[in-house]
């Protein structure tokens, strides 16, 4: 049962309240089920979610060991899991593991994410993942892990408990994300200029550099420039979270 005094308190209005909200999003988790918490507020960027004093919510407070489970400290994550893959097609709750993801409506789109070698790419063996898809294009996740590693069936939990995981966990990241983008410079849609979006138009297509420059009749260096721009603006880590990125922000959907 959705409990309103919970909800309102996980709803972040200062950066002391990150803390507090955090702990409390925690311990309301276990007590529902059992499962750990791990919570991205943007599945493109490196930086991991901080509590006021800066210190990352992921060990602080949801005990992720800063050496062997330190999943935020993996750069290509984003690229790489089969669950931040599944976050981009999907809005509502799902559990996965190395035989399928599955949801209560079936999403064909969901199929077609490769699955091997599971365990290693999503680093847990089962997850229970809410996306949550925000303003702007960012796209924020969180999962729930079972305490036991060995664990590679969550279908009870999923039926039992995701929506109710998902609206708290909602009203947490959106209310941490809402305030984080109020403190910091830039919070608003980055411009791209037109020769970036045509640059990265052709990345997104698959073309090198080199081809991309005979494209456009353009030097590789200036092709080269373009796309280094557009993913410094975008706040990208490479070349294929600054397409993701872009593409998230409806850039390479219209005509430049």
């Amino acid at each position: 049962m959705l409990e309103m005094e919970v909800l309102a308190r996980l709803r972040i209005g200062t950066p002391e309240d990150i803390r507090p909200a955090a702990v409390l999003l925690r311990e309301t988790v276990d007590r529902l089920c059992g499962l750990r918490t791990a919570v991205c507020h943007n599945i493109s960027s490196s930086q991991p979610m901080r509590d006021a004093d800066g210190a990352a919510l992921a060990s602080s407070v949801f005990g992720f060991a800063e050496d062997s489970e330190a999943w935020w400290l993996h750069p290509h994550l984003a690229l790489s899991s089969p669950l931040t893959a599944a976050c981009r097609f999907e809005a509502e709750p799902f559990w996965c593991n190395a035989r399928g993801i599955r949801t209560r409506h079936r999403n064909p789109a969901l199929e077609m994410i490769d699955l091997s070698d599971f365990e290693a790419r999503a680093l847990t063996r089962s997850a229970i993942v809410v996306p949550i898809h925000l303003p702007l294009g960012q796209v924020a996740a969180a999962s729930f892990l079972p305490p036991d590693p060995e664990t590679d069936d969550l279908s009870v939990p999923f039926e039992r408990f995701s929506d109710l995981l998902a609206i708290y966990v909602r009203q947490f990241v959106s209310s941490y994300v809402q305030l984080t983008r109020q403190a910091r410079p830039g919070g608003t849609r980055p411009s791209l200029t037109k020769r970036e979006v045509e640059c990265l138009r052709w990345a997104a297509m698959g073309k090198t550099n080199e081809e991309i420059a005979t494209i456009m009749t353009l030097a590789r260096t200036t092709v080269r420039f373009h796309i280094r721009n557009a993913s410094e603006k975008l706040n990208a880590v490479n070349r294929d979270q600054t397409v993701f990125k872009a593409t998230q922000l409806g850039y390479l959907g219209t005509v430049p």
